[in-house]
């Protein structure tokens, strides 16, 4: 197995948990984010889990997601989210390059939950 190959950030420990638990939660409540690659590309890792450990759907399984996610989060992943993935094995997430921000030049990316009816991340042409 290897080690020490997860993405820091330049943050302390307890910083990027917290970064990764807002992530999380709004990826859930949202269906979809916006953020950078690298972000998206550790994210995805670390939804898959919660998500597998949504899926045994027990009061301790709960309780653990507490730990690491809000309680209206939960509730969503563990009736909207698992049902919808409840066959599928792993890969629930899908990660969409976007090509560099304007401003520094980070690679962007849209990372979404599959299988559920996101709205669309772009808004359509108007017609002339």
């Amino acid at each position: 197995m290897k080690r020490g190959n997860q993405r820091k950030f330049g943050l302390d420990r307890k910083v990027r948990t917290a970064m990764y638990k807002s992530l999380v939660t709004a990826l859930i409540s949202h269906g979809h984010i916006k953020t950078t690659q690298a972000k998206a590309k550790s994210l995805a890792p670390v939804i898959d889990k919660l998500i597998t450990l949504a899926k045994r759907d027990n009061l301790n399984a709960r309780r653990e997601l507490l730990g690491h996610v809000g309680e209206t989060a939960v509730k969503k992943l563990m009736s909207e989210v698992v049902k919808v993935n409840a066959d599928r094995k792993g890969g629930y997430t899908r990660i969409i390059r976007l090509g560099q921000r304007q401003s520094d030049g980070a690679e962007m990316a849209i990372i979404e939950l599959t299988g559920l009816k996101a709205t669309p991340t772009t808004t359509p042409a108007k017609s002339r």
